[in-house]
């Protein structure tokens, strides 16, 4: 599952700089999640790292969102696919 953001967050910018795929964004009233983005850290690290840092605990599974490993680990090699890509690109131009 990716991971949720929920209203008792107090936008102390913990989470943000933690996030290895770049998920978390401020949105207009508090930081949020992109699911397409989020894969619990799989690929990174062992545990959720905005999970772990978060002082308020206001970031829970998002049920919207129901992924096992697997689809995380998908989710995961294409965002590397991705980044190498636009890596390719930069060097390019």
């Amino acid at each position: 599952m990716a991971l949720l953001i929920t209203d008792e967050c107090i936008n102390c910018d913990v989470c943000e700089p933690e996030c290895p795929n770049q998920a978390i964004y401020l949105g207009k009233e508090i930081y949020e999640i992109d699911p397409n983005r989020c894969t619990e850290c799989v690929g990174h690290f062992d545990e959720p790292q905005c999970v772990q840092v978060c002082p308020v605990a206001c970031i829970p599974l998002n049920p919207a969102f129901i992924e096992n490993k697997e689809t995380l680990w998908e989710k995961y090699r294409r965002l590397q696919a991705e980044q190498a890509a636009g890596e390719v690109v930069a060097r390019v131009l």
